[in-house]
């Protein structure tokens, strides 16, 4: 979604890696960016991190670790023209 909004379809690995290379202490939102199937796609302790971050905001995981995207994915307003 945020590679769409951006113009850019079919380059969600680009997101990740402009996400990945954010300096310590950025204030972009970078934990709010999940998966197509709504996992968190980190490893290790940044995946325990956004987890954490994410329920703090209310955001509720399933038994298999997903979000339902239908409840809590986010949807891009259209521009006006």
């Amino acid at each position: 979604q945020v590679a769409a909004a951006a113009g850019l379809t079919n380059a969600a690995r680009q997101v990740g890696y402009a996400l990945h290379a954010l300096p310590t202490g950025s204030t972009v939102p970078w934990h709010r960016v999940l998966n197509a199937q709504g996992a968190i796609s980190l490893r290790d302790h940044h995946a325990l991190t956004q987890r954490m971050l994410l329920t703090q905001e209310g955001i509720r995981f399933d038994e298999r670790g997903r979000v339902d995207l239908a409840r809590f994915g986010w949807t891009p307003r259209r521009r006006r023209r």
